[in-house]
C-alpha cells in the first residue's frame, strides 16, 4: 500500500477535517432545527387522527400591539387557542397574561429571554424555563405548560431538561408566516394555512408585534375558512390526548 510522507499525510488529514467540520456544524444545525426529532424526551410536531382538528398556536408576547386584537377575533369566534409566551414580556404585561388565562386559553412557556436554546450550558436552561413556568402560573393558569423553544431550535442541553422533567416539546407542521416568500398579505397567510392544514395539525402564527398585522388580520378568516371545510379548533393539550404524536 503506498505510504506518503508524513508531512503530506498531515496536510491529507488537515484537508479532511477542513472538510469535514462545515458538514459536521451543518449536520448539527439541522438538527437543532428540525420540527420532528431530537436527541431526548418527546416531542410533538402535529397529531395522528382521524377528526378533523386543529391546534392554533401563537408565539412570543404578550404585547400590547396584537395580544388584545387577537383575543377579540379568537372570542368573537368562540376558539380557544395556545399561547408561547416569552417570560421577559409576560413580566413587562402581567395583566395581558392574565387577559390571556381569564379569558380560557392554554399558556405554553417560550423561553424567559428568547434566545437560541442550542450552544446553551444546562443551569441556563433551567433559569430560562422555571422564571418563565413561575411568571405562567402567576396568570392563574393552572393547566399543563407545554414548552417551545424558540425558532424551534434545540440541541442537548434544553431537551435534556426537558426529559427529566417530563415536559414535551411542542413544535408545528404548518406556519405561514415563513410561506411564501414574497407576498406576506393576509390573504396569502389565509390561502398557505388553510391549504397545507390537515386533520391533527399544529398551527404556528406569530402575531403578536407591530409588524404582523397582516398575520393578526389573517386569523378571523382562517379560523371561518378552516370551520366551513368541517375543522373544530381545540388546544395543544387538548389535541396531544386525541391521538398518537408525531
Amino acid at each position: 500500500m503506498r505510504s506518503f510522507p508524513r508531512p503530506r499525510r498531515l496536510l491529507i488529514v488537515l484537508g479532511v477535517l477542513l472538510v469535514l467540520l462545515p458538514l459536521s456544524a451543518f449536520g448539527l444545525l439541522r438538527l437543532a432545527s428540525a420540527r420532528t426529532f431530537q436527541f431526548f424526551g418527546g416531542l410533538t410536531s402535529r397529531v395522528d387522527t382521524a377528526e378533523k382538528v386543529l391546534a392554533l398556536t401563537f408565539d412570543d408576547g404578550p404585547d400590547p400591539v396584537g395580544a388584545q386584537p387577537m383575543l377579540d377575533t379568537l372570542a368573537s369566534r368562540g376558539v380557544h387557542g395556545t399561547f408561547y409566551l416569552i417570560g421577559r414580556d409576560l413580566a413587562a404585561h402581567p395583566e395581558l397574561g392574565r387577559a390571556i388565562a381569564q379569558a380560557g386559553h392554554e399558556i405554553g412557556n417560550h423561553t424567559y429571554s428568547h434566545q437560541r436554546m442550542v450552544l446553551v450550558s444546562p443551569q441556563f436552561v433551567a433559569e430560562e424555563v422555571e422564571r418563565t413556568d413561575e411568571l405562567i402560573r402567576r396568570t392563574g393558569y393552572t393547566g399543563e405548560i407545554t414548552f417551545r423553544p424558540p425558532n424551534g431550535k434545540k440541541l442537548l442541553a434544553l431537551p435534556y431538561y426537558l426529559h427529566e422533567h417530563d415536559r414535551r416539546t411542542i413544535t408545528w407542521d404548518v406556519e405561514p408566516n415563513s410561506y411564501p416568500e414574497v407576498d406576506r398579505s393576509a390573504s396569502a397567510i389565509t390561502d398557505y394555512t388553510v391549504n397545507h392544514v390537515t386533520p391533527g395539525s399544529i398551527v404556528l402564527l406569530h402575531g403578536m408585534y407591530q409588524g404582523r398585522e397582516q398575520t393578526r388580520a389573517a386569523l378571523g378568516p382562517i379560523i371561518d375558512q378552516l370551520r366551513a371545510r368541517g375543522y373544530r379548533f381545540v388546544t395543544v393539550s387538548q389535541l396531544l390526548a386525541l391521538g398518537s404524536e408525531r
